[in-house]
């Protein structure tokens, strides 16, 4: 499976079969390569209209299975949410 693949799946948490998104970034551990967490956009503002200043950042531990269509994570949002950061 390539990285490219994962921005296809969405990433449900099983704890309150919540929809949490689909997976917009991977972060990996240098010089290793191993995948340290997935990046999922945060919710949006109103309707979505004016961005997002939050995101998801599912450590890689956390994620129960990978399948054809969703990728199941279980964690407790309210400690994965973040700010995001700045470029």
């Amino acid at each position: 499976m390539r990285v490219y693949d994962l921005r296809d799946k969405e990433v449900i948490n099983i704890c309150d079969c919540r929809r949490l998104g689909y997976v917009s970034d991977v972060v990996f551990e240098y010089p290793s390569g191993c995948i340290i967490a997935f990046i999922v956009p945060g919710p949006g503002h109103i309707w979505g209209l004016f961005g997002r200043d939050t995101e998801y950042v599912i450590p890689f531990r956390c994620v129960r299975q990978i399948g054809c269509e969703m990728i199941l994570v279980e964690v407790k949002v309210d400690e994965i949410l973040q700010k995001c950061e700045g470029i």
